[in-house]
């Protein structure tokens, strides 16, 4: 659609209710979309910090925290942590998933460069923040009663409706409804727009086999028939089956984005498209005139007058890609994705140049290279130059708990013919040339060593075979499965307060809060990943005895002979055919329909590597679309993923925040579309690393994150050569 549509005119004589609503038997009836079922509205009305533990003592951005309360490390206690209300953990869910997307530091930009007190523009005026308005809760379902995706839809007070807009934003990674807090939400809501969150079928559903209890759509606890048609996520077994299940596994976890055998990722777009419709419906109710006596209201806000920018990051990102790719109705106006995990079609066809040298590989699925990640990181992190050389809390495989296990997996590796060496340090250097020759590149080797200590690919690993494949938490995938773990990898109870807390603290995966990836096969019982030790290999060496199956689903070959599976092999070709249909399901087109789209990334992404995401999709773009696509792609250099870890020492001195140009990207949008500025063209932006002492770097500046160019140079400018994107260095 053209720029500028929004300026006035017949939209807005539309909006207004000037045009398109004749009265009497033409006027069109807003209508609750048939998938949809509400949970509630509720009004948060407060403009000043307060307690949150009311509707009026919360807004929609903060949760009544303001910017002083989101920056503070400690979430706000519970009156009763046995029993939180449901606004004690939206308002606590507001903390943790702000602070999980950010930096929310000081020196690292929060307060400075962005946060509730900064407002698009970049200056300091909004004292602490706070945003009222109303906020609509409901649910997205098939009818199953299995899919139960949350959608929450804010409007703010200061809502224009003369200028009506929509921002959508569905959450990262596997976080529930208020996982884009602060990407999505946090401009849209200081834009004045009407913000649609969804949890695209991933968030916080966290079931308990052990009483039946689940997490309802507002975060409580109940049991799975207290909770009824409000029950976020139950595994779909039996009481006999359940009983037999805790018999043989006792104190295990179920996880929505894990175990709803649903592959949830297959509908992020349409799941983002329907938390459009259903925003536009809230609107209408919200500020719609009445027909008549009422209750029913006119349609006042449809897709052909209000703006609608779908703009999230990660996983969000690639949610929003999808439904730009699928959006037949035009309902989106423009898309934004920042980090996205964008997995092309296909590696064919196109190509991806760095300096005008193709790179090693490009375009592959997200699970392919995660579970060549969970192979060779741990022993990759070993190798010369892997480890950040000053001193780090992100050495976690150098540390000496961790580094025994690191070498067993590369003694393991050895053993089994996957790396070449007569030792460790040989063994290690191989491992790194492997995740090279992958798509990683040489910025990464210093990532490899912290991502793999934190879990990033043994949890995603699980996570996703079993999401994609549709199974069960009772089939115990590759002999894993999810629980809350004693500091020494010991399968415990979860604690009450924990698992009240849940919806809170969570953000959907197995990082262990509450629940972590445990590995049922260890040597001596089920342990966590991180303790387990390999029947095959004797070692205590990260479960990579579990690893191996998990990359055999994948390739549809035993990892280590390179035999095809079989009906009777472990895993079998039946579980690898499941997994490969899954990943199939969510492997994007190409086609955004002339939408006009940026895409943001930092060349420093170990986790989802630009050569097989941002590049390869903004390369594939362009020759499902041709030239006249309208995709623009900044790259930043000294930025990586999690823009949270900056705060960490070593990341703070060599890493500036993404956000800042996440934010950038959602302003560029929304001047093209309401007033025709042309967005900037694809480039390189350079990224200035803090410098100084890891752990005291100084504060980050404006100098450091300088802005994408109107007109960037020729040695900044982002083309093509053939049908090959190529990068500047």
């Amino acid at each position: 659609m053209a720029g500028g549509r929004w300026q006035g005119g017949a939209a807005l004589a539309t909006v207004m209710g000037l045009a398109g609503c004749g009265g009497g038997g033409d006027t069109a009836v807003n209508t609750l979309p048939s998938e949809i079922t509400e949970v509630s509205r509720v009004a948060y009305t407060a403009t000043t910090p307060g307690s949150g533990t009311t509707a009026a003592t919360q807004d929609l951005l903060t949760g009544g925290l303001g910017k002083t309360g989101l920056g503070a490390t400690a979430a706000p206690a519970y009156a009763d942590p046995a029993n939180p209300t449901a606004l004690e953990l939206r308002r606590n869910a507001l903390h943790a998933n702000y602070r999980a997307i950010l930096d929310p530091t000081a020196g690292g930009g929060y307060g400075t460069l962005y946060g509730p007190n900064i407002d698009l523009a970049g200056g300091n005026t909004l004292g602490e923040g706070l945003i009222p308005g109303v906020e609509y809760l409901a649910r997205l379902d098939d009818g199953s009663g299995r899919r139960n995706v949350t959608i929450a839809v804010q409007i703010p007070t200061r809502f224009d409706p003369a200028n009506p807009c929509i921002v959508v934003g569905p959450s990262s990674g596997s976080r529930g409804v208020y996982g884009a807090i602060g990407s999505s939400s946090e401009w849209g809501l200081k834009r004045g727009c009407a913000v649609a969150l969804t949890d695209s079928g991933k968030g916080m559903g966290l079931y308990d086999p052990a009483d039946d209890s689940v997490n309802r759509i507002d975060g409580t606890r109940a049991t799975r028939t207290a909770a009824g048609a409000l029950s976020h996520f139950a595994a779909a077994l039996s009481d006999t089956a359940r009983a037999a299940f805790n018999a043989a596994f006792p104190n295990r976890l179920g996880l929505k984005h894990v175990h709803s055998q649903q592959n949830p990722e297959k509908d992020w777009g349409s799941d983002t498209l329907a938390a459009t419709r259903y925003a536009l419906y809230a609107l209408n109710q919200e500020l719609a005139p009445v027909i008549g006596a009422g209750p029913a209201r006119e349609v006042r806000f449809d897709a052909g007058n209000t703006m609608v920018i779908a703009g999230s990051v990660s996983n969000g990102g690639a949610a929003v890609l999808q439904a730009g790719e699928q959006d037949a109705e035009g309902l989106i106006d423009g898309v934004v994705a920042g980090e996205p995990s964008a997995q092309p079609r296909t590696t064919t066809g196109y190509g991806v140049q760095q300096g005008g040298v193709a790179v090693s590989r490009h375009g592959l699925p997200l699970l392919d290279l995660f579970t060549v990640a969970n192979l060779y990181q741990p022993c990759a992190a070993l190798a010369t130059g892997a480890a950040m050389t000053e001193t780090s809390v992100f050495n976690y495989l150098s540390l000496a708990a961790m580094n025994p296990r690191a070498t067993n997996r590369c003694t393991a590796l050895a053993a089994r013919g996957l790396v070449s060496g007569a030792d460790t340090a040989a063994r290690a250097a191989d491992a790194l040339r492997k995740l090279r020759d992958y798509g990683w590149g040489p910025e990464h080797d210093q990532m490899h060593n912290a991502h793999y200590g934190l879990g990033n690919a043994p949890i995603i690993a699980m996570m996703y075979t079993n999401a994609f494949g549709r199974f069960s938490m009772a089939d115990n995938l590759c002999g894993m499965s999810a629980a809350q773990v004693s500091a020494t990898g010991e399968v415990v109870p979860v604690t009450a307060a924990l698992k009240a807390a849940s919806f809170a603290v969570g953000n959907g995966t197995a990082n262990g809060a509450p629940a972590s990836v445990v590995y049922n096969d260890s040597v001596g019982g089920a342990r966590s990943w991180a303790f387990a030790v390999s029947p095959t290999s004797g070692l205590a060496d990260f479960a990579l005895d579990a690893a191996l199956c998990q990359r055999a689903l994948v390739t549809g070959a035993d990892a280590v002979t390179g035999a095809p599976l079989t009906a009777t092999s472990v895993p079998s070709k039946a579980q690898s055919d499941a997994v490969r249909a899954g990943m199939a399901e969510v492997l994007l087109g190409g086609n955004l329909r002339g939408k006009p789209t940026v895409i943001v990334a930092g060349r420093h992404d170990a986790l989802v590597p630009v050569n097989h995401n941002a590049r390869a999709y903004t390369a594939f773009n362009r020759v499902v679309e041709g030239a006249s696509t309208r995709l623009r792609y900044w790259e930043v250099t000294n930025a990586q993923h999690f823009d949270t870890f900056n705060a960490q020492s070593g990341f703070d001195t060599r890493y500036v925040p993404l956000h800042v140009y996440f934010n950038q990207a959602m302003n560029a949008m929304y001047a093209h579309l309401k007033s025709g500025t042309a967005l900037p063209p694809s480039q390189v932006v350079r990224g200035v690393p803090r410098g100084g002492t890891p752990g005291a770097a100084p504060a980050v500046t404006a100098a450091n994150v300088p802005p994408v160019a109107a007109t960037p140079a020729a040695a900044q400018s982002i083309g093509f050569s053939g049908t090959s994107i190529n990068v500047p260095e």
